[in-house]
This record gives C-alpha cells, sequence and structure tokens, in this order.
C-alpha cells in the first residue's frame, strides 16, 4: 500500500520504485514508528478527532505489530516503499477502515523527522553509556598508574617525563569532551517536529504539546517549516562521531606505535591481536589499525549530510532521504569502535621499565637540570646552552644525563655540584611539577578525584 497515488493514472515505474525506496534502510526505525503512531493515536483520541473504539482499534493493532516484529513473528516486507507505509498496511489489514484514520493530521514529513530523532536520540544514548565505560577504564589506569615514569613527546621527539596516568589523563579529557559534546547535541535536538504536518501544521485541533509530552521531548518545534526540514542535529550528532572516532584513533596510533618491538612500551592482549599467515613470530594490533581506519567512514557520513543540506531550499526535498544510510553506518561503526577499544585498553599489558628506561635514556630531564642552574642564580639562557652542551657529551659517550660523572658537569659549569643527580631523577622531575594539571602525585590524585566524582554523577 502507497500513502499516496489518487492524482497519477499509472504505476510508477519498477526502476523508479527501486530508486525512490527507502524500505532497506529506514525499516531499522520500525520501534520508533509505532512509538510515534501510538502517542499521536493518543492525542487524537484525546482531541476528540477518534472515537474512543477508533483509538482502541490502533493502539492495539500497533501494540500487537511492535510485539510481532520484536519476535520476528512479522517479518518486514523488502518491496514495500517504506517503513511507514509498511507499518500502515499491516495495520489496515488487521483492524481494517480505523487503519486508515492513523495518519489523519500527520505527513510522512514530520513522522519521518520524528522517528529519526526518536532513533538519534536513543543512540546518544547507547554511545553515551559506552563512553562512560571506556572513561572509567582510563580512570582506573590512572589510579593503577601514578608512578609509572615514561617520555612525554611534542613533534614525536622525548620532551619530559611524564607518567602514564598522567598520558591517559589527556585521553580522559578528550572522551569527557565528547560526552559533554552529545549531552548537548540531545538538549538541543530534543524538540518534537510531530504536528507540524507536510511543512505548514493542520486544521485539525492537535495537542502538540501532549504528544511532545508523551514521547519526553521538551516541546514542540516552535516552526512547522523547520520541524520537517531541520537536519541540523543529526549533522551535530556526526560531528560528535567524528570527533569520538579522531580521539580513539588517535589513541590507537600511540597504542600501535608504543606495541612495537622498537618501543616495547605495551603488549597487546592475544584476544585483540592477530597473528600472520606467513611469519609466524608476528602479533598485530589488527584491532587498534581497523578503529583508526574506520575514522574515514564516519568523516564520510558528516561531510556528505553536510553537501546534501548545503543548497536545499525550505522545506522538505527528497534529497533528505540521503540523511539515513551513512549516518546509520557511522551510528554502528561508533557504536563497535568503542567497546572494543575499551576493552582492548583493559586488558593491554605496560612494561612500566621499559617506558622508564626510555623516559631516562631520551635526556628527558634536561629541562630540570637547567633550572638545576637557574637556581642557582644562573641565567636560563645561559643554563639552557650549558646542558646543550652536556647533552652534546653524554651523545658521545652514549650515556644518559644521570649516568654522567659529576667531574664532566662542573668541566662544563662550575656551579654543578653531586646534588644534581637528585634533581634531575624522574621521580624528583615529575613530582615536583604540582600545579593543577600536572603530573606531579598531588596534582594526578586532585585529577582522578574529580573524575570519579564526575564519574559518579553520569
Amino acid at each position: 500500500m502507497k500513502l499516496w497515488g489518487g492524482r497519477f493514472t499509472k504505476e510508477e515505474d519498477a526502476l523508479v520504485h527501486q530508486f525512490n525506496a527507502s524500505i532497506s534502510f529506514d525499516q531499522r526505525l520500525w520501534n520508533e514508528d509505532i512509538l510515534g503512531s501510538l502517542a499521536h493515536a493518543e492525542m487524537l483520541k484525546k482531541q476528540g478527532i477518534l472515537t474512543e473504539e477508533e483509538a482502541a482499534q490502533i493502539i492495539d493493532g500497533l501494540v500487537a505489530i511492535h510485539a510481532d516484529i520484536a519476535d520476528g513473528t512479522l517479518a518486514i516486507d523488502p518491496t514495500a516503499e517504506d517503513i511507514h507505509s509498511f507499518i500502515e498496511a499491516e495495520l489496515t489489514s488487521r483492524i481494517g477502515e480505523a487503519g486508515k484514520k492513523l495518519h489523519t493530521g500527520r505527513s510522512r514529513n514530520d513522522q519521518v523527522a520524528l522517528d529519526m530523532k526518536l532513533y538519534v536520540r536513543a543512540r546518544i544514548d547507547d554511545i553515551d553509556e559506552e563512553l562512560t565505560k571506556l572513561l572509567t577504564v582510563i580512570n582506573d589506569l590512572m589510579k593503577e598508574h601514578l608512578d609509572t615514569w615514561m617520555p612525554g613527546f611534542t613533534h614525536l621527539q622525548k620532551a619530559q617525563p611524564v607518567t602514564f596516568a598522567h598520558h591517559l589523563g589527556a585521553y580522559f579529557e578528550m572522551f569527557r569532551r565528547d560526552a559533554d559534546r552529545l549531552a548537548d547535541t540531545r538538549e538541543r535536538m530534543n524538540y518534537c517536529p510531530l504536528g507540524a504536518g507536510a511543512l505548514a501544521g493542520t486544521t485539525y485541533p492537535l495537542d502538540r504539546a501532549y504528544v511532545a509530552r508523551s514521547l519526553a521531548f521538551r516541546a514542540p518545534a516552535r516552526n512547522s517549516m523547520d520541524a520537517v526540514s531541520d537536519r541540523d542535529y543529526l549533522i551535530e550528532f556526526l560531528s560528535d562521531l567524528s570527533m569520538i572516532m579522531m580521539h580513539l584513533s588517535r589513541f590507537c596510533e600511540e597504542i600501535i606505535v608504543w606495541n612495537t618491538n622498537e618501543y616495547r612500551f605495551v603488549e597487546m592482549d592475544d584476544a585483540y591481536s592477530t597473528g600472520s599467515s606467513i611469519m609466524p613470530q608476528k602479533k598485530n594490533p589488527d584491532i587498534a589499525e581497523l578503529i583508526r581506519g574506520k575514522t574515514g567512514r564516519v568523516y564520510c557520513a558528516l561531510i556528505s549530510l553536510l553537501t546534501t543540506m548545503k543548497g536545499l531550499p525550505l522545506a522538505y526535498n527528497k534529497d533528505m532521504q540521503e540523511d539515513k544510510e551513512m549516518a546509520f553506518d557511522a551510528i554502528d561503526t561508533v557504536s563497535s569502535c568503542i567497546p572494543l577499544f575499551t576493552e582492548m585498553l583493559r586488558t593491554m599489558k605496560v612494561n612500566r621499565e621499559v617506558m622508564a628506561k626510555s623516559a631516562k635514556q631520551g635526556f628527558t630531564n634536561a629541562t630540570d637540570a637547567a633550572d638545576y642552574l637557574v637556581k642557582k642564580g644562573i641565567p636560563f639562557r645561559d643554563a639552557h646552552g650549558y646542558i646543550g652542551e652536556l647533552v652534546l657529551r653524554c651523545l658521545e659517550k652514549n650515556c644518559a644525563l644521570d649516568d654522567l660523572p659529576v667531574a664532566d658537569y662542573q668541566d662544563i659549569c662550575p656551579a654543578f655540584d653531586e646534588d644534581i643527580y637528585e634533581a634531575i631523577s624522574l621521580k624528583t622531575c615529575v613530582e615536583k611539577r604540582n600545579t593543577k594539571g600536572a603530573p606531579g602525585m598531588a596534582a594526578m590524585q586532585e585529577e582522578i578525584s574529580e573524575n570519579d566524582n564526575w564519574l559518579a554523577q553520569r
């Protein structure tokens, strides 16, 4: 059954039907379509547009259809034009003429807008839940690695010593912002389009506020033309998902590098690695690589929808049907990547000794050596030059600053003394950095406590 056709004198071409139909992908909106129809039917009854008997037939029929689709008794017809026409046709076949009255005061334009908003809102909640699990794992690892020293990097060059907890804390902040962005998107989109009709509302005395409350929206959408043509919320959601994938990809890139034989900072659990068909020694970080690779799919969905919407006049245009397929793919991608990454991170082995050795051998304490001289009254610019000379000497002797004899220090600058070694130890370098957000123990414990409080409120 089509929801249109009275003014047409012949059937649409088969290829046109196939090209125009959306049932292959919008069938996943069956739950939201029925929920919206139930709220609409209740409102029509409340307003006296449907009789009590008609409304009861419609509601009972919709509930039965929902149960049958949910348990697999009813298969969705792949030849239907879309999920809306399929459910209405099924309803009419079950209850007769009363089923045809469900669409009173409603257009497919506001119906599909409602379905997609309900679907996206539910997926925001699902993804937010997965982000909370990931953030909990990161925070737990931070607690475990407060004294796991490692090099911090700039330009992929060893820079200053930090802790693994501090490094993880940077990703906690990224994913926390992602969760905040999802919450912002959910709040901004939470206005109900149903009742907007095709674009200009309806002459029926609908109670749009009642429907909005029934479906847990803040209020009805304020302008009927915007209600049916708005896809800002979906673009914003895809932008949020793109940011999440970007952060996952950055973290995966680091894990891939750390997992190499050259670094050996971490070792991936066997359950999240694969082997080679020809090289028996290989243990590849394929899950991290796939998450990194799938980021492009999510970006593609965002750019596609932005491109689709950029030239559309008000109000609804069929182009907007293209908002779904790649959006669904992006949602599925993120929904699978976050839990996989969470478990991969949780089961990953951290090689503390290797990390600490790398920090020590990379001259990450050079800035602290310069600060040592500054505290003795030497201008920083001069101190910077002296430490540069010391680094050159270490390179010649193939040793770290910690291993250079004090005579070499004093040969370059007499202000050095035996206490230089304590001043540039990794523990000292890290522990004395306790300004807010720094890697020192006190600062990190404060940060973790704030994380605990934030997670407890979710």
